[in-house]
């Protein structure tokens, strides 16, 4: 799902979500209880209880655009804190997909800044 995802951020909104809520009702979640810009170039994931299907709110330029996936096998490592959304990297969606956390205890961290090399 969305391999070549070419949103400046991508927002996991943690604990679960109503599957049954259609764009209008998922737009109201992200405006209403995170205060985030639905028309920016942004990508909003959503996972039900289960956390074997997920949905993705994304605004093109002439309106929305609401993707749906449904696991035939596997879980979702879904993030269940529910007061919260998250930013994920591109580096940690791909994670999210493949069935990881993404919060990767062994992952190389980026480091800000230079370093010397001798």
């Amino acid at each position: 799902m969305l391999k070549n995802l070419s949103s400046d951020h991508i927002y996991i909104v943690c604990g679960h979500t109503d599957m049954r809520k259609s764009i209008d009702g998922l737009a109201a979640i992200i405006q209403q209880q995170y205060q985030l810009d639905l028309f920016s170039n942004s990508a909003f994931l959503f996972c039900g209880r289960r956390r074997n299907r997920m949905k993705v709110l994304l605004w093109e330029d002439d309106g929305f655009l609401l993707l749906y996936k449904r696991l035939a096998n596997g879980k979702f490592n879904w993030p269940r804190n529910e007061q919260e959304d998250r930013d994920l990297t591109y580096e940690q969606y791909i994670w999210l997909m493949q069935g990881l956390s993404v919060d990767q205890p062994k992952a190389i961290k980026m480091i800000s800044g230079g370093v010397d090399i001798c």
